[in-house]
């Protein structure tokens, strides 16, 4: 690393910070803190949304997955689209108006307090898990660019993030993402073009050396469960977009962040028109690693260098100096973009669901104290998991750990999706249908989890049922427990006599309000 490049590195997290206090003295109620007044512009927010979807993960994982196969993951992608044209016309105005703040006060006010907690938790638990995660992995990636102890990194990170959304609130997450969000993609594109040219005969040659090596296909296409398939990554992609657009608070609360329905509508748009193709440049980067390092006179990989290490391998010794900072930088940016959004919402939930929920005589002015104090004490505990994550190498009792959070946050888009498209649904059924989910997810995940309890290397399935283990592909896992709570819950709904539910609460209001 060239002195210039820490420079580019240093300075980004400075605008980091100073973003965060440029937007401090707006922070004086939690309408502003957490939705920034619903005054940002829609591009703005769809930038947000698109900085937020495009995390650390992704600009790592993605052209290692490019690399060792095909564009298979890409699939799960290409559904949101879909999904957002069927339905984001009814799940935005549906948000905005019967919601203050959290996503899972409208799970309230469909299926009473339990489905509210319940969602609310599994949100604070899988989120809290996947910051201290991407904290983790981007310390790895960092500590070996910059060459400096993986825990500094870690602090100094974690500090910066922290700042940032404690003194900024949302309007400052926003703009920062909007600079983030150009880095990342100005970074991309950068790796893609060197990529493309530095190969002896230029973009024709990579391109056939990815067509002989089948590097651009989304296959197996086989009607196969067990595998990952196309199949596999369709039905999870169509899952996906409804966890993520339809139940998950880091997309929903920018929603409210925008000045009216149709311009939330119009940051939806944009944040996943702008995601799918930097998903596909970052598969791109993959296959033209493939090609680059396959192509004749090519540099050397280290003999145990694995794909998930080839792209940090070339950041750190092909790249000249001051590209090679620009993408370090974004490589942070990417991982500031995703946390400092789940600190924000991790701390909304805290003050909405349960701080505001339980103390209802609390002033706007102590709700947004707390708020501020929840940022900092997720903050902190996402900095400790992610040391826990180095010390243990992401095994042994954590891994169990995040195991059981899959367990205990089973079915939520089938929550959403059972109130939004039936009024008969009632809470009585749901419960039931939770409660068969979650028995159903405790045996897949202990049924197919390796974990390294011992310590000694070793990984054995937690529960071993021979023959009976859950053979499925993982990713199925989910789609499996949400289908569970849809389709249990509807059934046993009809085993209680109970009003039908107010149709504003659920899509014929939308449609009703459309024929007057």
């Amino acid at each position: 690393m060239h002195w210039i490049d820490y420079l580019i590195v240093i300075v980004s997290i400075v605008l980091a910070i100073g973003m965060g206090m440029f937007f401090a003295h707006r922070q004086k109620d939690t309408n502003t803190y957490f939705a920034g007044g619903g005054r940002i512009p829609a591009w703005a927010v769809g930038m947000s949304i698109f900085a937020t979807l495009i995390s650390s993960v992704t600009f790592l994982a993605y052209p290692g997955a490019a690399y060792a196969d095909n564009w298979i993951l890409l699939v799960q992608g290409l559904m949101v689209p879909i999904v957002l044209l069927a339905l984001i016309g009814v799940i935005v105005p549906l948000f905005r108006k019967v919601i203050r703040l959290s996503t899972y006060e409208y799970f309230e006010r469909r299926f009473g307090l339990f489905a509210r907690l319940y969602s609310s938790l599994a949100f604070t638990l899988g989120h809290f898990s996947k910051s201290g995660t991407v904290f983790f992995l981007v310390s790895m990636a960092l500590a070996t660019f910059l060459n400096i102890d993986i825990y500094t990194i870690v602090l100094v990170l974690g500090v910066t993030i922290i700042i940032l959304t404690l003194l900024g609130g949302m309007e400052a997450i926003v703009w920062m993402d909007v600079v983030q969000g150009a880095l990342l993609i100005g970074g991309g594109l950068i790796c893609a073009a060197l990529l493309l040219f530095l190969p002896e005969g230029g973009p024709a040659e990579v391109m056939r050396i990815a067509a002989e090596n089948d590097k651009i296909g989304f296959g197996p296409y086989d009607w196969d469960l067990t595998q990952l398939t196309f199949l596999v990554m369709v039905l999870n992609g169509i899952f996906y977009a409804l966890q993520k657009y339809g139940t998950d608070q880091t997309i929903v609360q920018r929603y409210l962040a925008a000045k009216s329905d149709r311009e939330a509508k119009k940051a939806a748009f944009i944040g996943v028109l702008m995601s799918v193709p930097i998903w596909a440049l970052f598969m791109f980067i993959g296959t033209c690693l493939f090609a680059y390092y396959h192509a004749a006179g090519a540099p050397p990989l280290p003999a145990d260098i694995n794909a998930d290490e080839v792209f940090p391998y070339f950041i750190g010794n092909e790249l000249p100096v001051g590209i090679r900072g620009l993408i370090i930088a974004a490589l942070a940016a990417a991982a500031i973009s995703s946390l400092d959004a789940d600190l924000n919402c991790i701390s909304a939930i805290a003050v909405q669901d349960y701080y505001a929920r339980f103390k209802p005589g609390s002033t706007d002015k102590q709700q947004l104290r707390f708020g501020k104090h929840m940022v900092v004490v997720a903050g902190l505990g996402a900095i400790g998991v992610a040391c826990l994550y180095i010390s243990w190498g992401g095994e042994g009792v954590l891994g169990a750990l995040f195991s059981l959070y899959a367990i205990f946050s089973a079915g939520i888009v089938g929550i959403f999706m059972l109130g939004l498209f039936s009024r008969r649904a009632n809470k009585q059924g749901l419960y039931i249908g939770i409660a068969a989910a979650v028995l159903f997810t405790a045996y897949a995940v202990l049924t197919s989890t390796k974990v390294d309890i011992n310590g000694d290397g070793t990984k054995d399935i937690l529960l071993d049922l021979g023959e009976w283990n859950f053979s499925h592909h993982k990713y199925m896992l989910g789609v499996y427990s949400h289908l569970i709570v849809l389709v249990v819950g509807y059934a046993a709904s009809f085993l209680f006599n109970t009003p039908l539910a107010d149709k504003e609460l659920t899509i014929y209001g939308y449609f009703s309000k459309d024929k007057k």
